[in-house]
């Protein structure tokens, strides 16, 4: 028997086992050195995702923060990312985005046991309730997004406890009451968005101490103003738009140094006074709107000095005098300066091509636009009407081809494409339509006209509303040459844009300012 072999073979055996062994400690010590989430925020989130019902997006059977899951990434959708830190075996969740997902309920209170939370985005959801006043314990929050919802109640004070806030959007809810003074501690803010509220009150002086602003919207609200004159330190706003005040006047005098300022909209705000001079010095901006308002005097002939401006909408206030001559810049794709006692001739590159304008209720001769028939016939609008066009009545079918009702009503075909300050008059001379405005934040959306292949039910003219005009700022139509006498007007309606689903796209409210006859 060879004994020293047989103690070889055992020794190299037992050597083995040894190495494995060291291999499974060294796995060991190296799984529990890998680190886990807090289990109180596993905890919540796992109540979040069953109340969401996305357990099929998210796989809380490993830990949440294990390193290159997919819902980690930055395009994903429900995200859920982590901060692991260095010299630390926990993990903290910061990133939470469920963003256009229907979800429903209140907001859960599962939600602030994620304290370390830095980007939250609950975006275009069905939430409804009021926001929990513990919002105030996610201290660390940089980016809040809560818009596009049915949520309720008043902005919470405990929101100006997040003083990190960079960004914070709760646009499109139902919210009410007037924006609580504690917002005014988010002095880091360089985004707020809060249009399509039924905010009341006063426009907050604070906002002017939120000096690295680049981009505030606060339109359709019930916020008086006046603007303060505390907005004149926003000097790196790049978009800026209020509408809608109520209450007392506003001047512009606090744009004097915005000369970052791409988007400019003042729409309905009860401006007042001259325009002046001295906005030419923004020269940046490509989009202006001070439309509907009571701005006094002449446009300044600096308006010409606009090399980038792509759109200008200064209808319906009581400017005077005549335009500049070179108001039509070279990059002017739209100008807007109807319902005015402007008069003179047109402006020079008036005939450019891709240039749209609207001189509606002006005195301006336009004779020469390639509208000019539909111009003339709008003459009524200015002085007595010499339209010798009589008719005692007139139906049309909003943004389609001509069709008769069940009922023998002959509706005229209303489908020429119109722009962003355009105007139309019909082959017979009955009627004219104008539009104004631009469709800034939905340039990829339905652009004037919307249209449906569903049928629409409760009727027997079906088809008549499959098609509609839309208009991001003013739609008028014009009865011309109508004879004297009083006039029924009929105004037939039916929803073909937004969803008839519980989905959020079925979310939002119609409000019509319909005007007859100036009333």
């Amino acid at each position: 028997m060879n004994t020293s072999k047989s103690f070889f073979v055992v020794s190299y055996r037992v050597m083995e086992v040894l190495r494995f062994v060291l291999l499974v400690l060294w796995l060991l010590q190296l799984v529990s050195a890998q680190p886990t989430t807090d289990p109180n925020e596993v905890a919540a989130l796992r109540k979040l995702i069953d109340q969401w019902n996305l357990g099929s997006k998210i796989n809380l059977t490993i830990d949440p923060c294990t390193q290159n899951v997919p819902w980690a990434a930055q395009d994903a959708n429900p995200r859920v990312a982590c901060d692991c830190g260095s010299g630390t075996n926990t993990c903290h969740i910061t990133h939470l985005k469920v963003y256009a997902l229907d979800i429903r309920g209140e907001i859960p209170m599962e939600l602030f046991v994620l304290k370390e939370l830095t980007d939250l985005n609950l975006g275009q959801n069905v939430l409804n309730g009021s926001i929990p006043a513990e919002i105030g314990q996610l201290s660390n929050m940089q980016y809040l997004s809560l818009g596009i919802n049915n949520l309720t109640g008043a902005v919470p004070s405990e929101l100006g406890s997040l003083t990190k806030l960079l960004s914070l959007s709760f646009s499109s809810n139902n919210f009410s009451g007037p924006l609580p003074t504690n917002l005014g501690n988010l002095i880091s803010l360089q985004q707020l968005w809060a249009s399509d509220n039924s905010f009341t009150g006063k426009l907050p002086e604070y906002l002017g101490n939120f000096t690295g602003l680049t981009d505030l919207r606060l339109e359709g609200t019930l916020l008086e103003g006046p603007i303060p004159s505390s907005f004149a330190a926003l000097t790196n706003l790049q978009d800026l738009r209020i509408g809608d005040l109520s209450g007392e006047d506003s001047s512009l005098d606090f744009l004097e140094n915005q000369t970052n300022l791409s988007i400019l909209s003042l729409r309905n705000c009860r401006l007042s006074g001259q325009i002046p001079d001295g906005l030419s010095k923004l020269t940046k901006l490509l989009y202006m709107d001070l439309s509907f308002n009571k701005l006094t005097g002449q446009i300044p002939s600096s308006f010409e000095d606009f090399a980038l401006l792509q759109y200008l909408y200064l209808g319906n206030n009581k400017l005077t005098g005549e335009l500049p001559a070179g108001i039509v810049t070279p990059k002017l794709s739209a100008l807007d300066v109807s319902f005015n006692p402007l008069f003179g001739s047109l402006p020079l590159n008036s005939a450019k091509s891709g240039l749209s304008m609207n001189l509606v209720g002006t005195f301006i001769d336009s004779d020469s636009l390639m509208e000019k028939n539909a111009f003339g016939k709008l003459q009524c609008l200015k002085t007595k009407c010499t339209n010798k066009v009589s008719s005692a009545s007139f139906s049309i079918k909003c943004g389609g081809t001509d069709q008769t009702s069940a009922s023998g009503i002959e509706f005229d075909a209303d489908s020429e494409t119109l722009g962003a300050a355009s105007l139309y008059a019909s082959p017979d001379g009955q009627w004219a339509v104008s539009n104004t405005g631009s469709f800034i934040s939905n340039p990829n959306g339905n652009q004037y006209i919307a249209m449906t292949d569903s049928q629409i039910s409760e009727t027997l003219d079906s088809e008549l509303y499959k098609t509609a005009r839309i208009s991001p700022g003013s739609l008028r139509y014009y009865g011309l040459g109508l004879k004297n006498g009083k006039y029924s007007v009929e105004l037939h309606f039916a929803e073909i844009e937004m969803d008839d689903s519980q989905s959020w796209k079925g979310l939002g409210r119609r409000l019509f300012d319909v005007y007859v006859q100036v009333k």
